[in-house]
């Protein structure tokens, strides 16, 4: 992306987006009661609740009314049309790994995520989404990495089994599994959002743009946890920003109290956010902080910082809900991309003027 001399003044930005992961698929209810929903209404209460505190994306998991995450697609269906009922223009993006479900009863099955044919069917989720996220490249997801005991020691990962399994967890995201899983979502008019865990799985985006196998807007979440992701060291997410397309949209995403100083320089550099108790159980003073308020505290600051955040309705033009485009041409241009190369053409190809 570019900036100009202007950038970093808010009313040249684009309204804040704020995405709110409220359903946390790694605690356990017992680690946050007060904000664990269990029921289907309670459910939906938390996605309404997050809506009229600001969010317009509901980053969505289930739990069976026992605590476990559900892996059945008639939980995914009632909360989708349930949420889609009370808060029609809230952004419904499934979360793709379906809630680290266990298939089976072994310690730490709660990290395996669900297999290739399963995690497709999102594509056939009734009624459909607005978007499904979409991991690239095989990855290792040590989610313990950068957590410290007081980040788990006192919560379920704090329990041998389920320590080494999310310690050990690898998202699987091959070629094969990631060509077929775009042709199903964009097929269903479910647009992808493309979860990035560094430099190289933004590189495999590009070639998937320029080699036709997604023609459509490009929404990217870098998510920089550690643990074979990016940290969350700035000079990481300056160089994804960096090089993500100009036509494309970044969100930040890290984990822990690292949440607040990367929303806040993603809200200063024109990007961004996402909070929720997916992320981070805890505020900056280690005090336990429910995904409502973590949305207050993002809309406090941009507030201070003079960034408007983004309603629904505009949260989706700036998302672009619902476009895909019919061309490899079109969809390098309207992202801002050089051209591919024609044969026996020398220098970089000049992009398209707008």
């Amino acid at each position: 992306m570019q900036f100009l001399d202007d950038s970093l003044l808010p009313e040249t930005q684009d309204k804040l987006v704020i995405t709110v992961a409220p359903y946390g698929p790694e605690w356990h209810p017992d680690d946050f009661p007060e904000d664990i929903p269990l029921s289907m209404e309670e459910h939906i209460q938390k996605a309404v609740d997050c809506y009229n505190a600001g969010a317009t994306v509901l980053h969505m998991h289930v739990r069976e009314e026992d605590g476990t995450g559900s892996k059945r697609l008639s939980k995914f269906n009632e909360l989708i049309a349930g949420v889609r009922a009370r808060v029609p223009d809230m952004i419904i993006q499934v979360g793709g790994s379906i809630s680290f479900s266990p298939e089976s009863e072994e310690d730490g099955a709660e990290a395996k995520w669900l297999s290739d044919e399963v995690r497709h069917m999102l594509a056939e989720l009734t009624p459909a989404p607005d978007q499904v996220t979409i991991a690239v490249n095989t990855t290792q997801m040590n989610i313990m990495d950068l957590m410290s005991d007081a980040d788990y020691g006192e919560t379920s990962l704090a329990a041998p089994a389920l320590y080494q399994a999310y310690r050990e967890m690898v998202v699987p995201a091959g070629p094969q599994w990631v060509e077929e899983h775009l042709r199903r979502l964009t097929g269903a008019g479910i647009q992808p959002h493309f979860q990035l865990t560094c430099m190289p799985d933004l590189e495999t985006v590009e070639r998937l743009v320029r080699r036709g196998l997604y023609k459509g807007p490009l929404n990217l979440t870098w998510v920089g946890i550690g643990g074979g992701f990016d940290g969350p060291n700035p000079n990481n997410f300056m160089e994804f920003i960096r090089r993500a397309p100009d036509g494309s949209t970044v969100t930040l995403e890290t984990l822990m109290r690292h949440v607040l100083p990367v929303n806040v320089m993603a809200m200063c550099l024109g990007q961004h956010v996402r909070c929720g108790i997916e992320d981070t159980l805890y505020d900056q003073h280690g005090n336990k902080m429910t995904s409502v308020q973590g949305i207050e505290q993002i809309v406090r600051v941009a507030k201070e910082l003079g960034r408007e955040v983004a309603t629904a309705k505009e949260a989706r033009e700036i998302y672009q809900i619902g476009v895909q485009y019919n061309s490899v041409e079109e969809t390098l241009a309207k992202l801002g991309m050089a051209p591919n190369r024609q044969p026996g053409q020398r220098a970089l190809p000049i992009r398209y003027a707008a």
